[in-house]
């Protein structure tokens, strides 16, 4: 999500009334605050870049941590000190009800631009009425897997968590076995911080065990279907996950250094 505070919406507004009467337009520099994660930097270069032209202004990124709790944390501090150094603030989709307050409302600068996106993202960013942010990229969870050694092993790609337990197992015996005493079967993030919270909203939700906190705020991770499934994921650690997940965020699970591609046979 990106959310503007007034700086920013005040120069872009003004940038389209002036270019639309043709008048010259004074470049400006705006400030965007964003998560280092993956290429997200140089993906958001490139994707502003024909505006960037268009408009003669530029846009400097204010590169974060790769931790949406870090992130989240310097956000809350910049904004509860009135800082006026960031125009734009690229937020996680459940930032808003908490960071509303801070932010300018798009509801009508954004009413042609809101039905194009998906009704529930902009109804996730819109708190009290006020439409806060709008998204700039959405996105999901994914298995990535190796076909080379599902082929090996004659194995489908899991479609339960009791496949992939026992798919992960076969491979990585299989693979010890011959010579890559590193092989892990199954990596993912453990560590705690909201990478995991996602992790876990996945496991309980699919043993039917609610959604942690149900849509009217009760409380409903004290079931029997949660538990099972945090006892499932527990017999992880150790026999196809390394340790060290608990350890994991979302880069070092996929950072090659730490975890090369050829010793682990999926990924979370």
């Amino acid at each position: 999500m990106t959310i503007m505070n007034g700086r920013a919406l005040r120069s872009a507004a003004t940038t389209a009334m002036l270019a639309a009467f043709g008048a010259p337009v004074m470049a400006d520099e705006l400030f965007y605050v964003s998560g280092a994660v993956g290429n997200a930097v140089e993906d958001f270069k490139a994707l502003v870049k024909p505006w960037e032209e268009a408009t003669g202004h530029t846009v400097t990124i204010v590169p974060m941590p790769a931790s949406t709790t870090d992130q989240f944390g310097q956000y809350r501090l910049w904004l509860a000190a009135s800082a006026s150094d960031i125009d734009l603030y690229q937020t996680d989709v459940i930032w808003a009800p908490q960071l509303a307050n801070h932010f300018v409302d798009l509801t009508e600068v954004a009413a042609d631009l809101a039905p194009t996106h998906f009704p529930s993202i902009i109804e996730s960013q819109t708190v009290n009425g006020k439409l806060v942010a709008l998204p700039i990229f959405t996105d999901a969870p994914a298995l990535y897997y190796r076909t080379d050694l599902l082929e090996k092993y004659g194995k489908e790609p899991p479609k339960t968590w009791d496949e992939l337990t026992a798919t992960a197992q076969e491979i990585q015996d299989g693979e010890r076995a011959a010579g890559n005493t590193d092989m892990w079967g199954f990596v993912w993030q453990g560590n705690a911080h909201e990478g995991l919270t996602c992790n876990a909203l996945e496991w309980v939700k699919s043993f039917g065990g609610g959604q942690i906190v149900e849509a009217y705020g009760t409380i409903s991770i004290n079931n029997p279907n949660a538990v099972a499934a945090l006892e499932a994921v527990k017999g992880w650690v150790g026999t196809i996950s390394p340790g060290g997940a608990l350890a994991h965020q979302e880069e070092e699970a996929r950072d090659q250094r730490i975890q090369p591609a050829d010793d682990h046979g999926a990924l979370r």
